[in-house]
């Protein structure tokens, strides 16, 4: 057999084979959301033949590479070798890695851990609890960490060691996590994994990556390096104009506002502190949640959410009847027995009982679902009109030093004097008394009280400066506005794309205002994250509001980097960031603001998603270049060639950093999950789904290989299809398929 004839089989092989990797991943997820992780895990991910067909690919692509001549060429060699030994660190982990788990009380010991499969396998030592410690974050009990001290003895004596999140202890081969702890937390649950050769095999592997990585954009002769010298990027034909819409006004509601506060009286509510999600925060921060959660919106009909928060809770009679729920689905509406999308209080209440009854007991899931969300905004305005929502009365055990926080409704502690306990039944009834005769500057003057009463009582409070931040970062939230300005602005852009030949004074003037709007946009996002970590104490990357706002920084600041060399990120730069903030605000009505569980409180979390999202952003832009390319194409046939030509060489500049990047992400995640988890790969969705989008995109990037992506058309529409891998990893892991990584 030729030579040629058996590089090309070997070829279709490599790339064949690794397609049907990609498709078996594919389909294992939808599997284990019909059936069950065990069966796939079994089945499908760890059996024989999946093994087999990873070997095989794998030695197709090596062999390939020797046959094509690429092996004398030491960072292609060095890259795809790393990939060799971190599926051989797998696979190693896989046949001689014990993987296990085992509970323990205070003061018990164990000789032997359970495996997954129900086996018993001995440590070959005693480990005992010698005591189990729940921490809280200050002021709170919202758990931030858990702690396990172990004594690990055998004939040769003992050795202490503390197990916590993110904190392994390591004796003889053995890896301890802490995995759970007991209700009354006087115990706890640990994983163990002996893996001596597994880990070191697949950290080997990451280390090659990366320096691979390095050596592949720092080459001069590397493909990179060679697209940023192309002939194409000098024709600079495409240029962007936008127009700037003003938003129309909306019609004045001819129906009387319900009864509230004045602004000034409403925002003395503000300055009394409330236990909410766990954490200390203004109850500015509560009102906002609570008028986000029944509107959609933070404010309704030109009133604050602080008044809309206090006149639900001082003139609820006078509220009840205000269509100004959201309800979602059709089926609760017809249930409700309401024509529009908002209903008012007394549309829940028929003469039966609770209309959502039925719907709730559904065998339906979807129906059950859509009463769930209607029921829990008929619920919140229920424990607010009780008064079981304002936790505002901290009460500080004397023995202890521990604060717990009331409301007026709650059983109080009997170790709690009568005044005490005066104050937390009566201040708020006295101060919604003072409402109901008009008296607003009494209200203001007991708010104060309260407000001192707490910073009086109350330990570990967040410090003024704190308090300030959250109630600046309460005022500034625009995402809203933005999102749309944002989408508004990038969809005239592209509908205006022209042919010049060469940029006159107007275009360069259009284009400077735009960066003005960039640039601003950039500090504002810059300042919203900025306060959202000084306020909650952790790098805010923990849900996916969080995430939806970095990708949108990512996006204009990798468009203000860009764009002078290639113009049509501008256009790309606004659109991203206005998808991504219009996704952010689907997260706005959950809580903004939270502790973090203690298994996110790992920089490494940091780091995996700040990366992941920067290649997401990437990959967006990717996209949005192969979709101009066809509108181009579509609209001036042939004649597009050069702009086609043009933006394929952009694509392809972006999209070596935006594998890089997805791949060191993925791989980042991975250490993190064992440091935390006790395992660097588990087959989660999501987990699966990253390496289902790496791989597509790492065929992609072997244009030299596989002829027909040469074709700028061709490329671009594999970029365009592509990109709805990255859609299911974020969104459709989250809504759909579950698993441990779902922000949903």
């Amino acid at each position: 057999m030729k030579r040629e004839s058996l590089k090309d089989i070997v070829k279709f092989l490599a790339f064949g084979l690794f397609g049907v990797v990609v498709f078996v991943l594919m389909a294992a997820t939808i599997l284990e959301k019909i059936h069950s992780t065990e069966l796939v895990l079994s089945k499908i991910y760890t059996a024989p033949w999946m093994i087999a067909l990873w070997t095989v690919a794998t030695v197709c692509s090596l062999a390939h590479i020797i046959l094509s001549g690429l092996h004398r060429r030491l960072r292609i060699v060095a890259l795809h070798l790393s990939f060799v030994v971190i599926l051989v660190g797998a696979l190693t982990t896989h046949l001689t890695g014990r993987e296990g788990a085992f509970h323990l009380r205070e003061g018990e010991s164990v000789d032997e851990f359970i495996l997954r499969d129900g086996r018993p396998h001995k440590f070959g030592f005693w480990v005992t609890l010698d005591d189990f410690e729940l921490r809280y974050y200050d002021g709170t009990f919202a758990p931030m960490d858990y702690v396990s001290h172990l004594r690990l003895s055998d004939e040769a004596g003992s050795v202490e060691g503390v197990v916590s999140m993110n904190n392994i202890l390591r004796h003889k081969e053995f890896r301890i996590y802490q995995a759970g702890y007991d209700a009354d937390a006087e115990g706890a649950t640990l994983m163990v994994q002996h893996d001596p050769y597994g880990i070191a095999i697949t950290y080997a592997g990451y280390i090659m990556l990366l320096l691979s990585f390095i050596l592949f954009f720092l080459d001069p002769s590397s493909m990179f390096r060679k697209l940023l010298r192309h002939p194409a990027l000098r024709r600079l034909s495409v240029v962007v104009l936008f127009v700037l819409l003003t938003p129309l006004g909306v019609l004045a509601h001819e129906r009387p506002l319900p009864r509230t506060l004045s602004p000034e009286a409403a925002d003395s509510f503000c300055d009394v502190l409330v236990y909410h999600n766990h954490r200390i925060a203004p109850l500015e921060t509560l009102a906002i949640e609570f008028t986000q959660k029944l509107t959609g919106k933070a404010e309704y009909r030109g009133l604050s959410a602080e008044q809309v928060f206090v006149g639900w809770y001082l003139f609820a009679d006078d509220w009840t009847e205000e269509p100004m729920i959201k309800i979602k689905g059709e089926a609760v509406r017809r249930e409700l027995g309401i024509e529009g999308g908002y209903a008012r209080l007394v549309d829940f209440i028929g003469n039966d009982g609770y209309k959502l009854d039925n719907m709730l007991r559904s065998d339906s899931r979807s129906l059950r679902q859509s009463a769930e969300l209607a029921t829990e905004k008929f619920s919140l305005v229920s424990m607010l009109s009780m008064g079981t929502l304002l936790r505002v009365f901290p009460s500080t055990d004397a023995q202890s030093g521990d604060t717990v926080w009331y409301s007026p409704t709650d059983e109080l502690p009997a170790t709690m004097s009568g005044d005490e306990q005066l104050l937390v039944r009566k201040s708020l009834a006295l101060v919604a008394q003072a409402a109901a005769g008009g008296d607003e500057q009494r209200v203001i003057e007991m708010m104060n009280d309260i407000a001192r009463y707490q910073r009086s009582v109350a330990h570990a409070l967040p410090s003024e400066r704190k308090i300030a931040a959250e109630r600046l970062y309460n005022s500034i939230n625009y995402n809203r506005p933005l999102a749309m300005s944002c989408l508004t602005l990038g969809i005239l852009s592209l509908l205006w794309l022209i042919n010049l030949r060469r940029e006159g004074r107007g275009v360069r003037v259009l284009r400077s205002l735009l960066y003005t709007f960039l640039v601003a946009l950039a500090l504002y996002l810059s300042l919203h994250i900025a306060l959202r970590y000084y306020i909650s104490g952790h790098i805010p990357l923990a849900n996916g509001y969080e995430t939806m706002q970095f990708m949108a920084w990512s996006s204009v600041v990798i468009t203000l980097a860009i764009a002078r060399r290639f113009p049509l990120a501008l256009p790309f730069g606004l659109l991203v960031a206005g998808f991504t903030l219009l996704v952010a605000m689907l997260g706005e009505a959950s809580p903004r603001i939270t502790q973090l569980v203690p298994v996110l409180q790992s920089p490494l979390l940091s780091i995996h998603v700040m990366v992941i999202m920067i290649s997401y952003t990437l990959l967006a832009f990717i996209m949005l270049n192969g979709i101009s390319a066809m509108v181009l194409r579509a609209l001036r046939g042939m004649e597009a060639s050069a702009d086609v030509e043009y933006l394929a060489v952009v694509s392809r500049i972006m999209l070596y950093p935006a594998v890089a990047l997805l791949t060191a992400g993925i791989f980042i995640g991975a250490v993190w999950a064992n440091l935390s988890w006790g395992r660097y790969w588990g087959w989660d969705p999501k987990e699966v789904w990253a390496l289902i989008t790496m791989l597509i995109y790492a065929a992609l990037i072997h244009t030299s290989s596989l002829r027909a992506l040469r074709n700028p058309m061709t490329f671009h529409l594999f970029a365009v299809v592509a990109f709805l891998a990255v859609l299911i990893t974020y969104f459709g892991v989250n809504f759909f398929l579950g698993g441990m990584h779902s922000y949903a």
